[in-house]
């Protein structure tokens, strides 16, 4: 599978001819907005230390997995033919505690890293609100340069 942000009218360039090299049937799915952010991946992986050093139940991995799947999972099914079909074919029909190893290291089933910043502010969201409510005390983005 290809991912391609496109920026820019040489991106776009880049992207007919990559369209016009490859051999046909293909898929193409054409997504509205920008790939998720640098700043929001930083926010993402502090939070998720953060909630392993206060919680101490979990590593840092196994709660990107979790919220991968519980909060990323339905935003890309929802919004993401593709990703819902792909998602539904392999890893819907796996065991809870499978779903939970697929997405994390070494497998990583790509949900985030296919995000847009929309689709990752909304996942930031919802990922602040559940660990708050499990009462980590979490970085605040605006104080760290982090927010969108």
């Amino acid at each position: 599978m290809t991912l391609r942000v496109v920026e820019s009218e040489q991106g776009r360039e880049s992207l007919i001819k990559l369209i016009q090299e490859r051999e046909l049937p293909m898929t193409v799915t054409i997504i509205k907005g920008r790939g998720r952010s640098l700043k929001q991946n930083r926010l993402q992986r502090l939070w998720l230390n953060e909630a392993s050093e206060q919680l101490a139940e979990y590593t840092a991995e196994e709660y990107r997995g979790y919220f991968k799947l519980v909060i990323g999972v339905p935003i890309m099914r929802e919004e993401d033919e593709v990703f819902c079909a792909a998602y539904d074919k392999v890893i819907k029909p796996l065991a809870y505690e499978l779903k939970l190893l697929a997405m994390q290291e070494p497998l990583s089933f790509p949900v985030t890293s296919i995000m847009t910043t929309k689709q990752k502010k909304r996942f930031l969201d919802e990922m602040y609100i559940q660990l708050s409510k499990l009462g980590c005390n979490l970085s605040d983005p605006d104080m760290l340069g982090l927010k969108e």
